[in-house]
């Protein structure tokens, strides 16, 4: 289940709300300028599936999003938890950081955590299955996966080769939970 937790950014401990019903996410986020969307498959996706294919199911929502927003790149990334990189992939994203664009991704299964640092606040967002959030550049924000990852996810990029972290050197992300390790609930995808 999806889910958005909201903090005082000095009080991991304990949120000031939590929210589980995508209508309430959507509205949290898209108060401080974060996009969250449900994204649902044009046809079935089979395990195991193409890029080509994954992007095909979902290619409406690509085209809009690409045609709003000035995408110009698209592509797939998948991570299970025997992948022996797990640990670095992971590491990467753990700290504080931006970018110089917007960081978009659809989850067409299994989950990510990103927690966004916006103003005095933290939110932390659980991003399963049909979710897409659109995190804009400059916010400050770091990503989990867990430490038995399990994701499927589609990228849009406005130049996939200026995609690069800029970490602000601080250590909040350590003060905040981590993601514990995701069950899958739809064996179904991708």
């Amino acid at each position: 289940m999806s889910r958005l937790k909201i903090y005082d950014e000095t009080r991991a401990g304990e949120p000031i709300s939590v929210h589980s019903d995508h209508a309430d996410i959507a509205r949290e986020l898209g108060a401080v300028g974060v996009r969250f969307e449900q994204w649902k498959a044009s046809k079935p996706i089979a395990p195991g599936a193409s890029q080509d294919e994954v992007v095909a199911a979902y290619r409406a929502d690509i085209d809009r999003l690409m045609n709003q927003e000035g995408y110009q790149a698209v592509d797939v990334i998948s991570l299970k938890p025997d992948n022996p990189d797990r640990a670095a992939f992971r590491q990467k994203f753990l700290n504080e950081h931006t970018h110089s664009e917007d960081e978009v991704r659809f989850f067409v299964a299994g989950a990510g955590q990103f927690t966004l640092h916006i103003g005095d606040k933290v939110y932390e967002v659980l991003c399963e299955q049909g979710d897409l959030i659109g995190v804009p550049d400059s916010t400050r924000h770091w990503f989990d996966m867990s430490e038995s990852p399990y994701f499927v996810a589609i990228r849009l990029f406005t130049n996939k080769e200026g995609w690069v972290a800029n970490f602000t050197g601080t250590d909040i992300a350590e003060q905040f939970p981590r993601m514990t390790p995701h069950r899958s609930t739809d064996s179904s995808s991708a």
